[in-house]
């Protein structure tokens, strides 16, 4: 066991000692997964002696010049080729980036850039995001409909009495079974 530092080679019967260490990295906020039953407990808590948190790239875009230069200086040296500064508007365009895929989508983008780079200058290709701060949007009649749904759903579908979807949702019975018509939900 880990946490004994002892163990034993499969079909051995002797006892072995080990000062192992485990390293674990996740992009999963583990304690939730816990709360929510799906990680578990007994394991994060052996995971968790020291945790540290690293905020994602696209929280803290002043770091994106340091990174592209030290990755520029890395990968160019390896490449064999030289380049020039990279301009200002082409910092603010990496700056402007969600980075999806964090520090390792930048470090793979400055490659990209340097292979396919004409003399001195890199090019960056980045895949366009949507932008979903307008497109993410329901009607107030699609969040009630869905909110409604995950209650039914939820309640299996028990419309009154004690612990019912229309108790939770602070509707009479008769007016949750009418909304329930009007968005035209049918039980399963």
């Amino acid at each position: 066991m880990i946490e004994s530092g002892e163990f034993e080679r499969l079909g051995s019967s002797r006892t072995l000692h080990s000062d192992a260490r485990i390293i674990a990295a996740t992009n999963r906020a583990l304690e939730e997964e816990v709360r929510k039953g799906r990680f578990r407990e007994d394991l994060w808590y052996r995971l968790k002696v020291f945790p540290i948190t690293v905020p994602s790239l696209r929280e803290h875009p002043e770091d994106i010049p340091l990174l592209v230069k030290w990755f520029v200086d890395q990968l160019a040296r390896k490449m064999g080729k030289r380049v020039a500064v990279i301009p200002k508007r082409t910092m603010q365009m990496l700056q402007r980036y969600p980075w999806p895929g964090n520090v390792r989508e930048l470090r793979h983008a400055v490659e990209g850039a340097l292979i396919t780079a004409k003399g001195k200058k890199l090019n960056f290709d980045l895949p366009q995001i949507a932008d979903t701060t307008l497109t993410d949007f329901k009607s107030f009649k699609e969040m009630e409909r869905d909110y409604i749904l995950s209650v039914l759903k939820a309640k299996n579908w028990k419309i009154k009495g004690r612990d019912s979807a229309s108790t939770i949702l602070g509707l009479p019975p008769s007016t949750l079974r009418h909304r329930i018509k009007k968005l035209g939900l049918k039980k399963p």
